[in-house]
C-alpha cells in the first residue's frame, strides 16, 4: 500500500494526463508518460503510447455530460495505473520512479496555469468580454452568429 504522498502523486499524474489531452502540452507529456511506464522497453513504450491515444480519443468532446464522465473515468484509470506501477516496485525503485514522475510533471504540466482543449476558453484571471457598436462578443461560439437590427418597438405597447 502506498503512502499518502505517493497516492497524491498518482492522482496528480492521472489529472495531468487527462488535462493535457488535446492541448499543446499533450505531445510532450504523452511521450514522457509512455517512457516512464516502459522503463526503456520499446515495445511497452509503444503500447503505452497507444493507450494514451485511446485516452485522448475517449476525451474528444461530444456531449458535455459524457465528456465529463469520460474525464472522471480516465483520470481514475490513470491514477490506478500509476499507483499499481509504484506498488510493484521495491522501496529504492519506488523512490526513483516517484522522483521521475515528479520531474515529468514539473517539466510537462503548466504550474498554476490553465489550459483548454479545442473549442474551449481557459482564463487564468479575470476576463471581460464586451461588444460595441452592434457587434458580437463571446469567449466561445459553437455554431453561427447573426447580427441584425433589433425589432422596432410595438407602438401599441406604449399606452
Amino acid at each position: 500500500m502506498l503512502d499518502q504522498a505517493l497516492n497524491a502523486l498518482a492522482a496528480a499524474g492521472g489529472t495531468a494526463v487527462v488535462t493535457a489531452a488535446g492541448t499543446d502540452a499533450w505531445a510532450g507529456l504523452r511521450r514522457a508518460v509512455a517512457r516512464w511506464f516502459s522503463g526503456g522497453d520499446a515495445l511497452r513504450e509503444q503500447a503505452e503510447l497507444e493507450r494514451l491515444d485511446q485516452t485522448a480519443t475517449a476525451l474528444q468532446p461530444t456531449d458535455p455530460a459524457e465528456t465529463e464522465r469520460a474525464r472522471i473515468r480516465q483520470e481514475a484509470s490513470w491514477q490506478v495505473r500509476i499507483e499499481a506501477m509504484l506498488e510493484g516496485l521495491d522501496d529504492a525503485e519506488r523512490d526513483q520512479a516517484a522522483d521521475q514522475m515528479r520531474s515529468l510533471l514539473a517539466q510537462h504540466v503548466p504550474q498554476g496555469g490553465v489550459s483548454a482543449g479545442p473549442g474551449g476558453l481557459a482564463v487564468g484571471g479575470n476576463v471581460d468580454i464586451r461588444a460595441d457598436g452592434g457587434s458580437i462578443a463571446a469567449g466561445v461560439i459553437h455554431g453561427g452568429a447573426h447580427i441584425s437590427p433589433p425589432p422596432a418597438p410595438d407602438p401599441s405597447s406604449h399606452v
